[in-house]
């Protein structure tokens, strides 16, 4: 079963508390198949579920779920999962380690982030399949294991390949990969998670979401000239920012909507996630014309839904075309002020292939490197200051497949037949006989050993490792090589900065008083068993890496949306302060201990406290039974193993 704008309609009409849309969706027992990819869709229970009091979609326990927005966890049982190849091999190896049979739900696998832009389409996949057959064959066999479906390098970007083959109107379809949102662009639940998540998901275990606020963006009148669907996601960043946007569901309305096709439905809600949103979402409209539109009164806004905010966009009001500076979405430009921009700032650009024709650019292959900065040019020098535009959004390899299906065979200059290049391999039926293909001695992939557990006492004198200045986020910390085996990842917030001496990647030892990198002094701190601490600023994510290397806090002002819950289902404490000015207050040379941890775990008090010779720091945290549990067994894969026995 699945919720249209996640979850919330039936949440009104049961606690008489505000009205949302809602679709319901039982992919079990179906009638009818979206595609060969997905499983059958059984609309003739939505009308039946949106109002019955005791059934909420995919809650997992309706009955008992308390909903407050933006503070209580909702329970929820999605469709299925989605995994890029880099995500993948960290979360496969988790559900390894779980000791499970097989994934819960339908889960996949998609091979497009270890792709290097530098000479071309073909021979960068041809390279990425030279340079990662460890990865790739590891995955392959893996989900031929454990039910997982695989996609092969060159099969295309993975929220692309979702949108063409997954989604459909009301699924609930989860991505460990930020960009999962471009699923909406035919009005699905579509979200991106971190791989804990990804993980519990795939383990039958509820997946948590923190009750989303709803933010309502009114489109009146209809794109014209050359304004693109783009421009439309630019302006509602550049009036909400990263702050407004975060844990709030965007859903989009009519009037406008109805004259924004699919692919600029799925630009827009793809980009909503750099504004921290959890999704967006459109209404069913002509375009998702299939036995959606038997349903398509729930399908859209009910008469007279309320949202905590409300953006209103007039579409005939001719938005001039812009371009986003790197890592901050919401300080877009106008083309024309590009030059101006870039000589003073330095930035990078984005745009698709709708606004671009073929003016002898190079095409790169469709994956999502050079988008994550897996370039590798060759027409610079390293370090010399220039422009890039990108456009990356639209797979022409369909085009082929249409023609193919169609009865008319491509053809290349010499006449000779194509023949069409089969990416995707089904899981089998039987897989007992299957072998995870996967070297001991490997240099990329590593087995996963559990983290200790807590002792249940209060975490004192724990070592500062670093203080960070400004925004931390992953992309600062991405490190695709070695993604699949902590010990060589070595990438712990080598971009961020230290507040010490206002460089990136080089902190204070503690103990030597020489400064190194981040990743070598944490690896000192843990060799000579000293507990540290990470103070961070705005938006940090981070998670794996730090639990691995000794961490056992981070404190911030604010955490963005998919790294919070890494951390908790990792095992490290997430905590906030609660004025963010005391973050202030902290010297990078400080040692913290933090106190109230055995109560807050026990449900009992909100907050933890900081205690300092000459100060109290009032701290925050947002742990749920759950999240503390795992905190308890040192991460969520030893919960894993506990609800199995």
């Amino acid at each position: 079963m699945a919720p249209y704008s996640i979850l919330v309609s039936w949440m009104q009409k049961a606690l008489v508390v505000r009205q949302y849309h809602v679709a319901s969706v039982l992919c079990q027992c179906a009638k009818v198949a979206m595609s060969h990819f997905v499983h059958y869709i059984h609309y003739d229970l939505l009308e039946k579920n949106i109002n019955v009091k005791t059934v909420y979609g995919y809650l997992d326990d309706s009955a008992n779920q308390e909903f407050k927005w933006g503070k209580t966890y909702l329970h929820l049982q999605p469709d299925c999962v989605a995994m890029q190849d880099a995500t993948a091999q960290m979360a496969m190896l988790q559900f390894i380690s779980s000791e499970l049979l097989k994934v819960a739900v339908p889960s996949t696998v998609h091979c497009d982030h270890l792709i290097e832009a530098q000479a071309g389409g073909e021979k960068d996949q041809c390279q990425a399949k030279d340079i990662n057959p460890e990865v790739y064959n590891f995955l392959a066999t893996a989900g031929a294991k454990y039910g997982v479906s695989f996609w092969r390098p060159g099969s295309g970007i993975i929220y692309q390949i979702i949108l063409e083959n997954y989604a459909y109107p009301g699924v609930l379809l989860i991505g460990a990969d930020s960009h999962t949102p471009n699923g909406g662009g035919l009005g699905g639940i579509c979200i991106g998670v971190g791989v804990a998540d990804a993980v519990d998901i795939m383990a039958g275990i509820p997946w948590e979401l923190k009750c989303p606020k709803v933010t309502g963006v009114k489109l009146t009148g209809s794109l014209s000239g050359w304004t693109s669907p783009k421009d439309v996601i630019l302006k509602v960043a550049g009036i909400l920012t990263v702050k407004s946007g975060t844990g709030a569901i965007m859903e989009y309305h009519r009037p406008g909507v109805d004259s924004i096709s699919c692919t600029d439905v799925a630009t827009i809600c793809n980009m909503s996630a750099e504004i921290g949103a959890t999704t967006s979402v459109f209404p069913f409209n002509h375009r998702m014309k299939n036995l959606a539109e038997e349903f398509k009164d729930h399908l859209v806004p009910d008469p007279g839904c309320q949202y905590d905010q409300v953006i209103e966009i007039n579409l005939n009001e001719l938005l001039k075309p812009h371009i986003n500076e790197p890592f901050t979405l919401y300080l877009a430009h106008p083309v024309a002020e590009v030059g101006t921009v870039a000589k003073k700032e330095g930035c990078c650009t984005n745009s698709s292939y709708e606004d671009m024709g073929d003016v002898g650019g190079n095409v790169l292959v469709n994956a999502c490197g050079p988008c994550i900065g897996q370039w590798d040019r060759k027409d610079i020098k390293k370090g010399e200051k220039n422009i890039i535009v990108t456009c990356y959004n639209r797979n022409f390899t369909e085009i082929v497949t249409a023609l193919a299906i169609s009865g008319t065979q491509p053809r290349s200059k010499d006449d000779k037949k194509f023949k069409l290049e089969d990416t995707y391999q089904h899981p089998p039926k039987d897989s007992s006989g299957q072998r995870v293909d996967m070297s001991p001695t490997s240099q990329h992939l590593q087995l996963l050993e559990p983290f200790d557990k807590w002792d249940g006492k209060d975490l004192e004198d724990l070592q500062i490792l670093i203080k960070v200045k400004g925004k931390c986020t992953t992309d600062h910390i991405s490190a695709l090589k070695f993604c699949g085996h902590l010990v060589n990842i070595n990438n712990l917030l080598i971009g961020a900065t230290n507040t010490e001496n206002d460089k990136a990647n080089s902190v204070r030892n503690a103990v030597t008083q020489e400064f190194g990198s981040v990743p070598d002094t944490a690896h000192y701190y843990k060799k000579h068993g000293i507990r540290w601490v990470v103070i961070g600023d705005e938006n940090y994510g981070e998670a794996l890496e730090p639990r691995h290397l000794g961490g056992r806090a981070i404190i911030t002002k604010s955490f963005a949306r998919i790294h919070e819950t890494n951390l908790k289902k990792q095992g490290l404490l997430p905590l906030t302060f609660a004025d963010p000015s005391d973050y202030n207050k902290i010297h990078p040379v400080d040692k913290l201990t933090i106190q109230g941890l055995k109560d807050s775990a026990l449900g009992k008090p909100q907050k933890c406290v900081i205690r300092h010779p000459n100060r109290t720091i009032l701290l925050n945290h947002a742990f749920n039974e759950t999240q503390i549990e795992g905190f308890h067994t040192g991460s969520a894969l030893n919960r894993m193993k506990e609800l199995q026995q």
